[in-house]
C-alpha cells in the first residue's frame, strides 16, 4: 500500500504533502532533519492520510492536493481548518 500524507509543523503554520509506503518512517525522516525541505520547520505531526494500491495513484493524488494547497479544497481535507 502507498499513502499520501500531509504533515504540519508544530513550530508554525507550514504544511508538507508527500507520499510513501511507510508514513511513520517518513515522519521520522522529517523529524530528524533527513529531509532538507522540512528540516527548518521541525518538529512535524501527521494531520491527514489517504491510502492507495499503487505508487502511481498516490503520486497522482499528491500532485492533485499540491495543486490546490492553501485553497478551499485543501482546507476541506483538514478538520482543523474548517
Amino acid at each position: 500500500m502507498y499513502y499520501v500524507y500531509i504533515i504540519k509543523s508544530l513550530s508554525g503554520k507550514h504544511y508538507y504533502i508527500g507520499h510513501s509506503e511507510n508514513v511513520q518512517g517518513r515522519l521520522l525522516q522529517h523529524n530528524t532533519g533527513y529531509v532538507k525541505s522540512t528540516k527548518r520547520y521541525m518538529p512535524w505531526e501527521i494531520v491527514y492520510t489517504e491510502e492507495y494500491q499503487t505508487k502511481s495513484e498516490a503520486n497522482r493524488r499528491e500532485l492533485e492536493i499540491k495543486s490546490y494547497k492553501g485553497g478551499n479544497a485543501f482546507k476541506k481535507l483538514l478538520p482543523e481548518m474548517q
